[in-house]
């Protein structure tokens, strides 16, 4: 004869084979809807200055301060499941031949992110007041709003200045930057932009900057403008 521990067992281990089928069932609707996410990208300033790590530091390193212009649209990225996404930039550069045993063939570094919410996740954007009515009001009667995870940027300062581990960067050549996003839904896992296509998710179109050369480091009066360039 059960006894009430063993129905409560009965129901628990019910309730969450029918939560586990739901999240499953919710997760795969992802894939019945299209994405199709597109980004142009350019630079229109670069710089390589000298700096200190640390304040307390006295060894200089060279940093590379690329300001962009950005014109994407990621809206096909938003459903019903999404909670928010995450888009970065990265410049990346090919690392000059070390050997036949070289891993690491590409140098990358995040120069700039951003965190788009959905409407039913804008209670966590670390935003003020002002801004989250206006996200509100913007999203309200809608499922999703249309302008929702389109960028528009011109002349865009980064986030993060770049270096080297050898602490010399400037002078680098192939330089290009590239537009890269991550979704998080409420259920499901994570997903990141993709090189090919699959089924109704479609690459990412363009996304990647002409390459570029980092100028050489602006020297002080008095000081040798020898150039300093080294294989990367």
């Amino acid at each position: 004869m059960y006894n009430s521990l063993t129905r409560i067992q009965n129901v628990f281990g019910f309730f969450t084979t029918v939560a586990f089928v739901v999240a499953a069932l919710i997760a795969a609707s992802d894939f019945t809807t299209p994405r199709t996410p597109s980004a142009t990208i350019k630079t229109t300033n670069v710089q390589v200055v000298k700096g200190r790590p640390h304040y307390y530091s006295t060894k200089k390193e060279e940093y590379a301060i690329i300001k962009f212009s950005l014109d994407a649209d990621f809206s096909s990225l938003f459903t019903w499941n999404t909670k928010q996404l995450f888009v970065y930039v990265t410049a990346e550069w090919p690392v000059a031949p070390a050997g036949a045993n070289s891993m690491n063939q590409t140098n990358k570094a995040v120069i700039w992110d951003t965190i788009i919410t959905s409407p039913s996740s804008d209670h966590l954007s670390n935003i003020g007041p002002a801004a989250l009515k206006k996200l509100r009001k913007s999203a309200a009667g809608k499922t999703i709003d249309p302008s929702r995870g389109k960028l528009t940027l011109k002349n865009q300062k980064p986030k993060y200045q770049i270096t080297h581990p050898t602490g010399r960067i400037a002078e680098t050549d192939d330089v290009k930057l590239h537009v890269n996003y991550n979704v998080q839904p409420w259920v499901g896992i994570l997903t990141w932009n993709q090189n090919f296509d699959l089924g109704l998710w479609k690459r990412m179109s363009d996304g990647i900057s002409k390459a570029f050369e980092l100028p050489a480091l602006k020297k002080k009066d008095g000081e040798d403008k020898k150039s300093t360039k080294k294989p990367r």
